[in-house]
């Protein structure tokens, strides 16, 4: 039962057995891509051309918002196609470009929020010494780590899922080129996907996840010292919008990725799943717009306004 013929591609049936459904999420994931594309690009433009964001922190958020407009635009389009006709079809050559970029860039983002999450231990529990310990060369520095790892996670996970014996009909039950997925569709043993599989989302999702949790907990520690109110309200300014999106994306990521099987969770991934490539990147330039008055102000500034008067 072994395919052959799995260069030729295969099929993605996303949500087919609900066609009803097909036409409106189109305009939903069309919708969300272009909020993704206009609020992370601006939170680029503004990271990069006002000077008083020129900070670890904006830093860091112009990765991530960087990160996000690859990660929707490595699947959007594709998933766009499919979901306005009847054609499922995407390329083998396609589906590895896809699923080795799409796990990059996941990886990545998994340690960047980790990252930011240090970043925002430091600001609250050591803000006289917060210039100091995070300066520019470590910014660098952890940036260039989390790119590293997700770039090697992709180069140790892709080859040996795209080796495995696809069966015949070449129907993966999902909307993109995801290792889950894949291993599915395999009509060998996946043992060894399996385990690699359930190694690197331990690695890569329970650890980060875990060390994000210990930052937090420092930082709640220290909240609770502080007698006055208006210390607590910066010290949940500067870590709420964070604390949102992480929730936000581990949430969808374990739901995906560390899912019991059977068909009702399978089913379930996918609406998590579509929330993970689409959803999240498109919520998170606006989490921190909406709840963040120096991007606020940084963009009434960029329009030639007056951005320190400006609150809402």
């Amino acid at each position: 039962m072994v395919n052959q013929s799995s260069p030729m591609g295969f099929l993605l049936l996303g949500f087919s057995e609900h066609p009803q459904l097909e036409k409106v999420l189109f305009f939903v994931v069309l919708c969300s891509y272009l909020l993704t594309l206009l609020g992370n690009t601006l939170i680029l433009l503004l990271s990069t051309l006002d000077p008083r964001l020129h900070s670890p922190m904006y830093f860091f958020l112009s990765n991530l918002s960087f990160l996000d407009l690859c990660f929707t635009t490595t699947c959007v389009p594709q998933m766009l196609f499919n979901l306005w006709g009847p054609a499922k079809t995407i390329s083998f050559l396609g589906c590895s470009v896809q699923l080795f970029i799409f796990l990059s860039l996941g990886t990545t983002e998994c340690i960047l929020l980790t990252v930011m999450s240090f970043d925002r231990y430091v600001a609250v529990c050591q803000p006289l010494h917060y210039a100091t310990i995070i300066h520019p060369r470590l910014c660098w520095k952890l940036a260039g780590v989390a790119w590293m790892m997700g770039l090697l996670q992709s180069i140790v996970q892709t080859p040996p899922t795209l080796k495995l014996p696809f069966c015949p009909h070449r129907q993966i039950d999902d909307f993109l080129c995801e290792v889950p997925s894949l291993i599915r569709l395999s009509c060998g043993d996946t043992t060894f996907n399996e385990i690699q599989l359930a190694v690197s989302s331990v690695i890569l999702v329970v650890v980060p996840l875990s060390l994000i949790l210990v930052s937090y907990g420092a930082i709640a520690r220290a909240v609770m010292r502080i007698n006055s109110t208006e210390a607590w309200k910066k010290a949940l300014g500067t870590c709420s919008s964070h604390l949102i999106v992480v929730t936000l994306f581990y949430s969808s990521v374990i739901a995906v990725y560390l899912q019991p099987k059977n068909p009702y969770a399978q089913e379930r991934a996918k609406f998590f799943g579509l929330f993970y490539a689409v959803g999240t990147p498109t919520l998170n330039p606006l989490i921190y717009t909406l709840r963040n008055k120096e991007v606020k102000r940084a963009f009434w500034r960029l329009l030639g306004k007056d951005g320190d008067s400006k609150n809402t």
